[in-house]
């Protein structure tokens, strides 16, 4: 049966009782269970008996409310200590030794990550988990602790909540199963699963889709690769220009999963695929209907980021760099991984490819956060420009996001096209996001095989 299979493959791989599920939960062995109740049998039973020979005046003695507290705040260091001490011990031992399967890779597609839900504590659970990341913000611990815990979170949740529920599937309120970026991350991981066997690669590489917070978890994603004894790991981040908020966490978090595994396979990690072949030609597939059109302005609206960030980047970025003339012109050796060189340059393709007029494209940052300077030109800002320099027709490309989540469909899609007719504007067209389209599939397929190691 498959139970016996896979029970058989764990055995193999070296796999104890009891591991991280597929479906990322834990399962105790028996064993584990009664040797836990028999070691809290003897606490209890020694307690009792170590109270019996102890007279009433001291037992009256000790129960102070002084040795109480020390008694409490004890407790608390000793399971503070246990488990720190746990966090560094490896939670599961699969060897890859003589049942590595030779010559096969695993492939972890990653995005950012979407609540589980649209109520109000879904959206403060995963604000909370993004927003602790010292790579999204840079701040000192206790600040960043204080600034997500006290503020932002509680106060941003109930706005945030109403934004998704504008663009969640409504049957799917209480689950992630009706966002958009799930449902788009499954169908690409499906299809470009069907690409590579149709190419022969299918019993070679094992695609999981994964998310940088909440679920599916990186640890679980890992775990599920790690149970197929794959030799090799390709880590792909669904962010085509590198920035340390987004492909830099995940580098970073994959790093911290996997020190806590006996054996570490081979791995890549790739950066960025703003160059990767078929990319940019997918924007002229999205684009080709709306591109019939006539506009009077075509904006390229990214991800915005932290001025702060840009300048520990690349050593060419300078808070007051001129990216249309000065270090963001041509992407550079000096400046290749600078998010913000690497979307220029995004543009610069894609206008070349579609044929869009040199002077009618701008490029923009969007969804900033907090009172510190950002990424300019902003979206928001220049859209009200536009309005009033009389544009009446926009159309606006998001090449930072391969699928439909809240900035494309809701910030850009409905906050900014109300927003640009409240203006004086007439027309504001969002292309289409990559999502699970033919030619995108096609191009995450030729980046897996470029970077898989297999056996032919």
């Amino acid at each position: 049966s498959k139970a016996t299979v896979s029970v058989l493959n764990w055995s193999l791989c070296g796999v104890p009782v009891s591991t991280p599920m597929a479906e990322g939960k834990k399962k105790t062995s028996p064993v584990r269970l009664l040797a836990r109740a028999a070691l809290g049998g003897v606490v209890a039973a020694t307690g009792y008996m170590w109270f019996q020979k102890q007279s009433s005046e001291d037992l009256h003695a000790m129960l102070t409310w002084k040795n109480g507290v020390v008694l409490v705040f004890g407790a608390m260091m000793m399971k503070r200590l246990v488990g720190g001490f746990k966090k560094q011990l490896p939670t599961d031992k699969v060897e890859f030794e003589a049942a590595t399967k030779k010559g096969t890779t695993g492939v972890l597609l990653v995005n950012l990550g979407t609540p589980g839900g649209t109520s109000t504590p879904a959206l403060r659970k995963y604000l909370t988990e993004f927003l602790s990341d010292d790579r999204v913000v840079d701040a000192p611990a206790h600040c960043r602790w204080m600034l997500v815990n006290l503020i932002i979170a509680p106060f941003r949740s109930p706005k945030s909540a109403a934004m998704y529920k504008r663009i969640w599937n409504p049957d799917l309120h209480h689950t992630n199963e009706g966002s958009p970026l799930m449902k788009h991350g499954r169908d690409l991981v499906r299809k470009v699963k069907s690409n590579l066997a149709a190419s022969g690669h299918g019993g070679k590489i094992h695609v999981e889709l994964a998310m940088r917070y909440q679920e599916p978890s990186l640890e679980n994603a890992l775990f599920n690769l790690k149970r197929k004894c794959v030799e090799h790991i390709v880590v792909v981040p669904l962010f085509p220009q590198y920035s340390s908020a987004c492909s830099g966490s995940i580098h970073q978090k994959v790093f911290e999963i996997l020190a806590r595994w006996d054996r570490i396979p081979h791995l890549t990690f790739n950066s960025t695929f703003m160059d990767a072949k078929g990319f940019v030609e997918c924007f002229s597939e999205t684009s080709k209907e709306l591109m019939k059109k006539d506009y009077d302005q075509y904006m390229f609206s990214y991800h915005g980021v932290p001025v702060n960030q840009m300048t520990k980047g690349s050593v060419e970025c300078r808070p007051d760099s001129d990216c249309q003339t000065g270090c963001c012109s041509s992407l550079t050796e000096r400046n290749n991984l600078c998010y913000r060189a690497q979307c220029h340059e995004t543009t610069r393709r894609i206008v070349a490819q579609v044929g869009i007029p040199k002077d009618k494209f701008i490029t923009t940052f969007q969804s900033r956060l907090g009172p510190t300077q950002w990424l300019q030109p902003y979206t928001d800002k220049t859209i009200d420009r536009l309005a009033e320099e009389g544009k009446k027709r926009v159309l606006i490309f998001s090449p930072a996001f391969v699928a439909d989540c809240l900035e494309t469909l809701d910030e850009l899609g409905s906050e900014l096209k109300e927003q640009f007719v409240e203006e004086g504007g007439e027309t504001l067209d969002l292309v289409p996001s990559l999502n699970s389209t033919e030619v995108f599939v096609n191009c995450v397929s030729d980046l897996i095989r470029k970077l898989a190691v297999y056996s032919s």
